[in-house]
């Protein structure tokens, strides 16, 4: 799995989005969905996935929040945040998920589309006493779950052909097209061939392939 940036800054990364988070939410009085829903169409989320560093470690949490507002087209003054005492179930919910974000390399807004963000604040208890690891391992059951088809079966279908088409045109055999679909084998350890034949008979890239949820 290629990462948009090093591990090196995944702790500065955390902290900012989860305080950026809390501070939406306790100090500007936005509902978590809605500020999400802002750090994503602002833009600001890609630049956060794709690692630049102007925003995973150029800016606190708070100056975060603040570029989304200027990147929505939204004026407000500018007030003094109000630090809480203990770890908020925001800033948990922020932290984590850009942990997550970070290890699957899917888009925040892929991430919540299935798996909302009212339910990773669910998540709070236990997962903030447990092993981030432990939390990603429940995002990837809850992300199935939610979205049951593999991307190559959603793929195919996109691309009107069965799976003996499929097989027929790539070179691959139906039967490993059918596990895959069927999650009984990983098409994240397929062999690099197989995968470059499947994405030029479907027209993708090859990490459109990818079931980035199996990390």
């Amino acid at each position: 799995m290629t990462r948009a940036y090093d591990k090196v800054y995944l702790d500065k990364a955390r902290t900012a989005l989860g305080r950026m988070l809390d501070f939406a939410v306790h100090d500007l009085h936005y509902s978590a969905a809605e500020f999400f829903d802002l750090f994503i169409s602002s833009g600001v989320a890609a630049r956060f996935e794709t690692g630049d560093f102007a925003v995973i470690v150029g800016m606190s949490g708070v100056e975060l929040a603040y570029e989304v507002l200027a990147q929505s087209g939204v004026k407000r003054e500018r007030i003094a945040p109000n630090y809480t005492v203990c770890r908020s179930e925001e800033f948990w919910t922020g932290w984590a998920l850009a942990y997550y974000q970070w290890e699957t390399a899917m888009s925040f807004a892929e991430i919540v589309k299935y798996v909302p963000i009212e339910d990773i604040m669910a998540l709070y208890l236990p997962y903030h006493e447990m092993d981030i690891r432990q939390f990603s391992d429940k995002m990837n059951v809850l992300y199935r779950a939610a979205k049951p088809e593999t991307n190559l079966k959603f793929l195919r279908k996109e691309a009107g052909l069965s799976q003996r088409e499929l097989a027929d045109l790539s070179g691959v055999p139906v039967r490993t097209i059918q596990q895959y679909e069927q999650r009984r084998k990983n098409i994240n350890k397929a062999q690099a061939e197989s995968l470059v034949m499947l994405s030029q008979v479907l027209c993708c890239e090859i990490d459109a392939l990818i079931e980035k949820s199996n990390v």
